[in-house]
Parts: structure tokens; C-alpha cells; sequence
């Protein structure tokens, strides 16, 4: 028999909470002495799946609001991570691409960020960390 939310002490939005606060500790302790914050890592990480996206079309990827992330683009850009440059187009839209020290940036990080998914999902099979996964990517596909 199902419970409700109100039955359950460790409901749902408790449960997927716990587990992004477990993984974004772990990974943000990892990242930090390469001198990188998880907002970076997964604005790179979006570039290498699309690059070339608008602002817009990062906000979701990145989980921060659009002024926070144009904070974080202009540090990048300043790092010489990404760029920016006018969609070909549409010349009124400005897109973010990532530079070549961005990808090599993001190659040194990745391998961090995965060792850290790995011990989360330790205890899940493949197919189960895959099941996860796309239960989870259902899951946020509903919202946008």
C-alpha cells in the first residue's frame, strides 16, 4: 500500500534531496582544488553536450537563475573557458561556446566528478544506476 508524502518521514523530495546534497559536497570538495565550483563543471558539462547555447538555454542545465549564471559565464569568459559570440542565425542572440581550454578544463574535471557518482551509486548495478537515471531525467523533462 502506497502512503502519502504526509506518512512518510522520508518522502520523496526528502529522499532526492539527500542524495543531490551527498553528491554536490562530495563533488564541489573535489573540484575545489582544481579551482572549480559544480556550477562550472555543469555549465562546461552542458557546452560539451550543445555548444553554442544561449543564456536561456543554460539556466536549466546549470540550476541557477539567469543573473547568477551571467556571473558565472563573465568569470569563464574571463578565465578564457568559454566565449561569446553572436547565434549565426540571429544576430540579436548571443550564444556561449566553450574554448579550447575550456574542453581541456572540463577533461581534467570529469574524471572527478564521475570517481564521486561512482561511490554514491555504489551499491546499484548498471542497470540499475541506468534505471535511476532515466526515472530522474523523466522526472525533469516534465518541468521544462
Amino acid at each position: 500500500m502506497k502512503t502519502s508524502p504526509d506518512q512518510d518521514p522520508h518522502g520523496l523530495s526528502e529522499l532526492i534531496a539527500g542524495v543531490n546534497r551527498r553528491l554536490d559536497t562530495a563533488v564541489e570538495a573535489r573540484l575545489k582544488p582544481a579551482g572549480a565550483r559544480i556550477e562550472q563543471y555543469r555549465l562546461l558539462a552542458s557546452l560539451m553536450r550543445q555548444d553554442g547555447q544561449a543564456m536561456g538555454e543554460l539556466a536549466p542545465s546549470v540550476f541557477v537563475d539567469l543573473p547568477t549564471l551571467t556571473k558565472i559565464v563573465d568569470r569563464m569568459v574571463a578565465a578564457g573557458l568559454v566565449y561569446r559570440a553572436p547565434d549565426a542565425r540571429d544576430r540579436r542572440r548571443v550564444l556561449v561556446f566553450l574554448s579550447d581550454k575550456g574542453r581541456a578544463h572540463f577533461g581534467e574535471l570529469s574524471p572527478l566528478v564521475e570517481s564521486e557518482r561512482r561511490v554514491v551509486t555504489e551499491g546499484l548495478s548498471d542497470s540499475e544506476t541506468a534505471r535511476l537515471s532515466e526515472l530522474l531525467r523523466g522526472i525533469l523533462a516534465d518541468r521544462q
